[in-house]
């Protein structure tokens, strides 16, 4: 049979199919698209297995296999999508992310390091920041507030303090969200907006850091401390954030996700969501983790109804927030940090957010009341938490919860088996090897660092796992996601952990049907298979048969939810 392309008319591709197959009688209702001629990869199994095309009615995928057998059934409006040998995977699923932060990072600067911003030091941190006043034209009294923020990249190797601010921003609130976060950095004119002072007491399971030899803050607050800041910031008005919730969306249909994850809800953002949602402004699909933090509030309200998409928005279980960040040295760890905590404690191993007492009574109400799971968990000692709460719960691998365990970064290896045992799964997050590895190594030494995100290990026990850019933490690249997990090269080229490097296939599960099976949505996407959505990304290179040092410039061609182009490259 002559190659078919977008161009053969309609009839001329029927009579052909028919001739190569022999007669056999095409369907009753044509397919609405026909993709064919490139490298169709369905992420259906444990090895890469390949289909000549797909064909795709009323969303769905309802045939993958053969070229001819797929053109048999194309009728007088079947498009025909000749791939024209790019490569074609399940749409990516974000496994673990933060949406709303899309929406309020146009109102932001961007003060990351190298590669993913301009700051280098302090004095290029205080330019970014009055070159971003300028351009905003922020009224005296105003906010400035800066993403990205990372102490470790700065050439001066400290926390910036009030007093590296004040001088500039006398009459402006100032702000500087930790890359992790999970903390920011404060101007004496923010601090007194947030209340907090020298008679104001560390929570538990927070940070504030003081100026040398005295109770006065210095502007770095972490976890506990930091949260209750965070969540009175001003934001947009409601009006403003609907309208962002279109560009907000293409970030991600830019890089190929069908589906976006808001991993620590507010009730406020759900209300917010649940209303762009109800004016059809959702085109991805998204999944919401309601926090802990308000769940009385929220549990066993039937208000709150977990597991259904409603106008492209699911509400799919709680989000427990355990301890902190590595790269923050807030994360919970058995031992202590080889250089000391944040703000220069000794002996520091971070802390958990909640007594272990506690946190195994929140989880154990959650799990009977029926909701999933999911718990951010960096450190041992946390995730040793994570396993005792299970347990003293009483769920088993047998009862299938599928409960996350976000991060699960420094995990040791006798956990893997506690994993498999109680049902755990993991959403790693191999770009740390990169944008962190050596402060890791510095922190913590080599021995806990390069068994981070352990992908491979997980793997050969036997669990489903997804790796995830905890957005805006890092970029969404997800093909940089897919570097990570088969390079764990650091910044300066330092491989972390060689042991636990994996093949591109094993990458990409963490992208498509790993996620899907955390969601419960296994039967519905993350593959490409008959009766699953018409969900694909579109590649310009095969990722599977790329060399792994170029396999970051594979790019994303084109995007299609439910088989209509949300992202087209130009």
């Amino acid at each position: 049979m002559a190659r078919i392309n977008k161009s053969t008319p309609a009839a001329v591709v029927f009579a052909a199919a028919i001739v190569t197959t022999l007669g056999c009688a095409p369907a009753a209702e044509p397919p609405d698209t026909i993709y064919f001629g490139g490298k169709i990869l369905t992420m259906a199994g444990d090895e890469p297995a390949y289909v000549e095309a797909v064909a795709v009615k009323d969303g769905k995928i309802v045939f993958a296999g053969a070229e001819a057998e797929a053109l048999q059934a194309t009728g007088e409006a079947t498009r025909l999508r000749d791939l024209d040998g790019a490569a074609m995977l399940p749409g990516f699923i974000d496994p673990h992310g933060h949406f709303m932060f899309a929406l309020n990072m146009v109102n932001q600067v961007n003060v990351a390091s190298p590669p993913v911003g301009p700051c280098v030091d302090i004095p290029s941190t205080v330019a970014a920041l009055e070159a971003y006043r300028a351009k905003a034209g922020v009224p005296e009294g105003g906010w400035i507030v800066g993403w990205g923020y990372d102490p470790e990249r700065l050439a001066e190797g400290r926390h910036i303090t009030k007093k590296d601010l004040d001088p500039n921003f006398p009459r402006h609130k100032v702000m500087l969200i930790h890359v992790s976060g999970h903390g920011a950095v404060l101007n004496s004119r923010a601090l007194e907006w947030a209340g907090i002072d020298e008679t104001t007491e560390t929570p538990p399971g927070g940070v504030i850091s003081r100026l040398p030899g005295s109770n006065e803050p210095a502007g770095l607050l972490m976890e506990t401390a930091y949260l209750p800041v965070m969540a009175k910031l001003p934001r947009p008005g409601e009006s403003e954030l609907l309208e962002l919730m279109k560009p907000a969306q293409m970030m991600y249909a830019s890089q190929g996700y069908t589906h976006a994850y808001e991993g620590f809800t507010h009730l406020k953002d759900l209300r917010f969501l649940r209303k762009a949602a109800e004016e059809g402004r959702i085109f991805l699909d998204m999944t919401a983790l309601l926090a802990f933090t308000e769940a009385a509030e929220w549990m066993g309200n039937p208000e709150y109804r977990f597991g259904e998409y409603r106008n492209g928005l699911k509400l799919q279980g709680v989000k427990f927030v355990q301890d902190g960040s590595p790269q923050g040295k807030t994360a919970f760890m058995t031992t202590p940090y080889l250089t000391g905590g944040p703000a220069g404690q000794k002996d520091w191993r971070g802390e958990p957010t909640q007594s272990s007492e506690e946190f195994a009574r929140q989880v154990k109400k959650a799990l009977d009341a029926g909701v999933q799971v999911f718990v951010h968990a960096n450190g041992d000692a946390a995730i040793d938490q994570v396993i005792e709460a299970v347990e003293r719960a009483g769920v088993t691998a047998a009862a299938d919860r599928r409960t996350v365990v976000i991060h699960s970064q420094f995990q040791r290896p006798d956990h893997l088996d506690d994993y498999v045992r109680l049902g755990l799964t993991p959403s790693y997050f191999t770009n740390h090897c990169f944008f962190w590895g050596d402060v890791h190594i510095e922190n913590l030494g080599r021995e806990r660092a390069e068994f981070i995100s352990p992908v491979k290990a997980a793997k050969e026990k036997g669990l489903v796992y997804s790796n995830h850019t905890d957005f805006n933490v890092t970029p969404l690249d997800p093909m940089f996601v897919v570097w990570t997990a088969m390079s764990r090269e650091s910044r300066s080229g330092r491989v972390i952990g060689a042991g636990q490097r994996v093949d591109a296939y094993t990458a990409l599960q963490g992208l498509t049907s790993g996620p899907a099976w955390q969601l419960f949505e296994e039967n519905r996407k993350g593959m490409i298979k008959e009766g699953l959505l018409a969900d694909f990304v579109i590649l310009s290179r095969d990722p599977v048969t790329a060399p792994v040092d170029e396999i970051r410039g594979i790019g994303v061609l084109e995007t299609v939810k439910e088989g209509k182009t949300i992202f087209r490259a130009e």
